[in-house]
């Protein structure tokens, strides 16, 4: 069990099923129409590129940060 503002909640309880994903998908469709949903779907995959770029840049330079500590700890007798 994981807790929900302070409530116990069974782990499957916040994951949709696929009647709801169904449910979510065709509201989508109705609330910005077939023809603009192909160019919504390919801005949110370029965006979803751009955060995995600035994930890897910042584990960057934490590994960067983290390396240089540890070389410079080794060098201290």
């Amino acid at each position: 069990m994981s807790t929900l503002l302070g409530f116990a909640v069974p782990i499957g309880f916040m994951m949709p099923g696929p009647m709801e994903l169904m449910l979510i998908m065709a509201i989508i469709l109705l609330l910005f129409g077939g023809a603009k949903l192909p160019s919504l779907m390919r801005n949110l995959g370029r965006s979803a590129v751009e955060f995995k770029k600035g994930v890897q840049g910042v584990e960057d330079e934490v590994n960067d940060a983290v390396k240089s500590v540890e070389e410079k700890g080794a060098d201290v007798p």
